[in-house]
């Protein structure tokens, strides 16, 4: 029998370099540092807000993010509004990080939905959304979700 009540816990995230993407999260998402390990060959940091785990770096990547091997496609975080995720958008160009789109897209032709596409340090994919506020402007891809592809 399925369990009935559940929910993500958090998220793990392999990286090459522990220091650089333990900055980019707490920079670009507001994670407190909750827990970290710096013994050689064992580097992680624990990331969280309001004493929720959310996301965990595990130092073992020896090589970036590529999107033609299993495993996870994209990382997606919902804010309230569009306005967060504008905001979010120019913490992101201030840093200079590689964008799959230009400014907030939606998530389909005619969504409401949307938001900005982007990659870390390891060129893992992530997405800021906000459930509203995209509507009116032009998806990237008409014939597949934003998402899905970049």
């Amino acid at each position: 029998m399925a369990p009935t009540n559940l929910k993500t816990g958090h998220v793990g995230l392999n990286i090459t370099d522990l220091g650089r993407s333990r900055d980019f999260y707490v920079r670009v998402f507001g994670f407190d540092v909750m827990g970290e390990g710096t013994e050689e060959g064992r580097e992680y940091a624990f990331l969280g807000r309001d004493g929720q785990l959310v996301l965990t770096l595990w130092q073992q990547g020896t090589e970036g993010f590529r999107k033609d091997a299993a495993g996870l496609h994209h990382l997606s975080f919902q804010v309230d509004t569009v306005e967060e995720v504008r905001r979010a958008e120019a913490e992101l160009l201030e840093i200079a990080v590689d964008f799959a789109y230009d400014g907030v897209v939606p998530h389909g032709e005619g969504a409401d939905s949307g938001g900005v596409f982007f990659h870390d340090p390891d060129g893992i994919r992530l997405e800021i959304y906000a459930p509203t506020g995209a509507e009116g402007t032009k998806a990237p891809v008409a014939a597949a979700p934003t998402c899905g592809f970049f």
